[in-house]
C-alpha cells in the first residue's frame, strides 16, 4: 500500500459506537469458476484487508461476471469464495457482508439521501433512529450533510455517486464491490470524484474490488490490477509494473505503448513474422529492433508513440539505432497532438504535433521513415 493510503487510513475519524466495523480478518481468497453457455470464467483473486483490486479487460472479458459472482448474483459452477475465512459462496447474497456500488448507482428515487443511506442499516436490524443517525454520520463524512433531505433527482452525478458509496459503506461490508463507479460522470466531475473516491478507498479497512474500462481510474484507485481476457487472467501486478511491462495487445492499447514480441540476441530483437497490429503486440517480416538491454531468448519490446520520429526522406547522420520504412495508414487528432498509424516494415503508432504533421505533409498513403532511439525502447523477458 502507498504511504498516501496509509496516512489516509491513520487519519480516519473514529467511528461512533453504532458504527463499529467487524474485526479485520484474512481478506479475500477466491477462485471464481462460472460457466454460462459457451463462456467460461476462471479467475483466482486474493486480497488482504485494505487492498483495492481493479479488474480490467475488454468488453465480454468476464469482469462484470466476476463482480456479480463475488456479490452472489451469479452462482459459481466451481471453485470457492472465502472472505475472512468464511465460505461465502454458501451464503445467500443478502446475508453476505458485501457492499455494492452499481454503475448507475440505483438509488431509491422516492427516498432522500439520508434514507437511502439508512436503508442498509435498517435491513441489518438497526432501529429507524439508529439507522438515520449512522446515515447522517456517513453523509457528513462524504461532505454531503447539506444534502441529507435531497432526493436523487436533485443531486448531481458526483453527489449521487457519493450517496451510493455511503449506502454501501454504512453496513460496514468486509468486501466492497464497485462496478464502473465513475462511468456515468462527465469528464470534469470525474476528475473531482476520482480524487474523492481515492480518499474514501484509502480509509476503507476491508477489501475493495472495482471493475473499470478506464486505465486512469485503475492506476489511480487500485493497489493491484488484474487484467482479464476471454474469462482468464492474462496479467496482474501493481499499476507501475503493468504500465511498464504490458504482455498482451489489449494492455498495450490500454497504456498507450507500441508492443512487439520476438527473440533477443544481445541488443537485437528479431520480431516474429506476421501481419501485425498498431499499438499492440505487432509483428513484421524479419524486422529487428535494437535495444539497450542485453537479453537472450523470447522477449517483449515496448516504446511509446512519442518516441517515434517521422521523416519524409531517409535520414542521414541520425543517432537513432532503429530505422524502418513505413506508410501512413491513418491520422487521428488527439488534443494538440496527431496520432499516426503506420504500416510497413514495422506496424507502429507515432505521436507528433499538428505543426510537424503539416510540415511533413502527412496523409494516408504517404511513405515515411520512422526512427526510434534504442534508449527509448524497453525490452523484458516474455
Amino acid at each position: 500500500m502507498s504511504d498516501t493510503g496509509k496516512t489516509a487510513r491513520a487519519a480516519r475519524p473514529a467511528p461512533g459506537p453504532a458504527d463499529e466495523p467487524a474485526a479485520a480478518g484474512e481478506g479475500l481468497d477466491a477462485r471464481l469458476l462460472v460457466e454460462r453457455g459457451s463462456f467460461r470464467l476462471d479467475v483466482a483473486l486474493t486480497a488482504a484487508p485494505g487492498d483495492v483490486v481493479a479488474l480490467l479487460g475488454p468488453n465480454g472479458a468476464g469482469k462484470t461476471t466476476a463482480l456479480r459472482a463475488l456479490a452472489g448474483l451469479v452462482p459459481l459452477t466451481g471453485g470457492h469464495l472465502r472472505l475472512d475465512g468464511a465460505e461465502l459462496h454458501r451464503t445467500r447474497p443478502e446475508s453476505r457482508p458485501v457492499g455494492v456500488v452499481f454503475q448507475d448507482y440505483l438509488l431509491f428515487p422516492h427516498l432522500t439521501a439520508l434514507d437511502n443511506v439508512a436503508f442498509g442499516p435498517r435491513c441489518h436490524g438497526a432501529t429507524k433512529a439508529q439507522a438515520r443517525a449512522q446515515a447522517a454520520r456517513w453523509l457528513e463524512r462524504m461532505g454531503l450533510a447539506g444534502h441529507a433531505g435531497s432526493k436523487p433527482r436533485k443531486l448531481s452525478g458526483g453527489q449521487a455517486q457519493r450517496v451510493a458509496l455511503a449506502r454501501a459503506l454504512a453496513t460496514h461490508p468486509r468486501l466492497l464491490l464497485l462496478d464502473e463507479p465513475l462511468a456515468a460522470l462527465d469528464a470534469r466531475t470525474r476528475l473531482d470524484v476520482r480524487a474523492q473516491l481515492r480518499h474514501h478507498l484509502a480509509e476503507f479497512e476491508a477489501v475493495a474490488v472495482l471493475v473499470t474500462h478506464d486505465p486512469l481510474d485503475a492506476m489511480v484507485l487500485a493497489d493491484h490490477l488484474v487484467v482479464i481476457e476471454d474469462g482468464r487472467i492474462v496479467q496482474q501486478g501493481g499499476p507501475a509494473d503493468i504500465a511498464r511491462h504490458p504482455r498482451t495487445d489489449y494492455i498495450a492499447h490500454l497504456v498507450g505503448l507500441n508492443l512487439y514480441q520476438g527473440e533477443a540476441r544481445g541488443h537485437t530483437v528479431h520480431v516474429e513474422s506476421g501481419p501485425g497490429t498498431t499499438t499492440g503486440i505487432a509483428t513484421g517480416t524479419g524486422t529487428t529492433i535494437t535495444t539497450t538491454e542485453d537479453l537472450t531468448g523470447p522477449v517483449f519490446v515496448a516504446f511509446p508513440p512519442s518516441a517515434v520520429t517521422l521523416h519524409r526522406d531517409r535520414p542521414t547522420g541520425s543517432s537513432a539505432r532503429n530505422l524502418w520504412r513505413c506508410e501512413i495508414a491513418g491520422l487521428d487528432a488527439r488534443g494538440d497532438r496527431i496520432r499516426a498509424d503506420l504500416t510497413g516494415e514495422l506496424p507502429l503508432a507515432a505521436d507528433l504535433t499538428t505543426v510537424a504533421a503539416a510540415e511533413l505533409g502527412l496523409h494516408p498513403g504517404v511513405a515515411v521513415w520512422a526512427t526510434v532511439k534504442a534508449a527509448q525502447t524497453h525490452a523484458y523477458p516474455a
